[in-house]
C-alpha cells in the first residue's frame, strides 16, 4: 500500500507537469489503462493519482467521456487570473524581502535563459523557462503554504498562460517585464516587485479579448443555455 501511495504521488507530479507544459491539453482523455502502460505501473496508483488531480480541479470525470483534463468557463478564467495575479504579487513582495543572494543569482540566470529564448521567438520553449523563473520566485517567498497555493492555481491556468505567449509581441513584453521584476527583487523593493508582478500576470481588457480569440475549441466550457 505504501508503495502504491508513493507511485501515485509520483504520477500526480508527472501528470501535473504534463498539463503545465502542454503535453496534456484541456479536453484530453485520461485512460487508466493507457496511463498504466505509459508509466509502467498498475492501475491502482493511476486511479489514486487521478482522484488527487480531480480534487485539485485539474481533471474532471464527464458522462460518456470518462476522465479528461479539465476545462473552465470564461467567468472562471477571469476570476482565476484575478486570484493568480494577487498570489504572485504576494510571492514577489515576500521574495524581495527574503530571497538570499544565492537565490537571486539563480533568478538572474533563469531570466537570462528567458532572454535567450525570447530571441528565437519560440513561445513554447520560452514558456517552459518562464515557468522556472516564476517558480523560483514562489520558492523565494519562503512561505511554503503560499507557494503551494500559488502553484495550485498556476496549474489550473497553465494551458491558458501558455496560449498568452502566442499573442503577437507577448514574449518580448513578458521578458521585458521579467527584467523589471528581477530588478525590484534584487534591490529589495518589495512593494514595487509586488505591483510589477500583479501587472505582469493580470489579464484584462484588450489582453483578455486577445486571449479568448486564440483559445482552441475545447479549452473553455460553453455557456449554459
Amino acid at each position: 500500500m505504501a508503495q502504491n501511495g508513493k507511485l501515485a504521488t509520483d504520477l500526480v507530479q508527472k501528470l501535473e507537469r504534463d498539463i503545465v507544459t502542454g503535453v496534456l491539453k484541456p479536453g484530453d482523455k485520461l485512460d487508466e489503462r493507457s496511463l498504466s502502460e505509459r508509466f509502467g505501473v498498475s492501475r491502482t496508483p493511476v486511479r489514486e493519482a487521478l482522484q488527487t488531480l480531480a480534487g485539485s480541479g485539474l481533471v474532471a470525470t464527464m458522462p460518456r467521456r470518462g476522465t479528461i483534463v479539465a476545462s473552465i468557463t470564461v467567468a472562471e478564467l477571469i476570476e482565476m487570473f484575478e486570484v493568480m495575479a494577487e498570489l504572485e504579487a504576494m510571492c514577489a513582495r515576500l521574495a524581495a524581502r527574503r530571497m538570499p543572494r544565492v537565490d537571486i543569482d539563480n533568478l538572474i540566470a533563469l531570466a537570462d535563459e528567458c532572454s535567450a529564448l525570447q530571441e528565437h521567438a519560440d513561445a513554447d520553449a520560452y514558456y517552459e523557462a518562464n515557468v522556472r523563473f516564476h517558480e523560483a520566485i514562489y520558492a523565494g517567498c519562503r512561505n511554503s503554504f503560499l507557494e503551494r497555493q500559488t502553484k495550485n492555481v498556476r496549474n489550473r491556468l497553465a494551458p491558458y498562460r501558455r496560449l498568452q505567449l502566442h499573442r503577437p509581441g507577448r514574449v518580448k513584453k513578458s521578458n521585458n517585464e521579467h527584467a523589471d521584476i528581477l530588478s525590484a527583487i534584487s534591490n529589495g523593493e518589495a512593494d514595487i516587485a509586488g505591483k510589477l508582478m500583479q501587472q505582469h500576470v493580470a489579464v484584462q481588457g484588450e489582453a483578455l479579448n486577445d486571449l479568448l480569440a486564440i483559445v482552441p475549441r475545447g479549452y473553455l466550457e460553453p455557456l449554459a443555455s
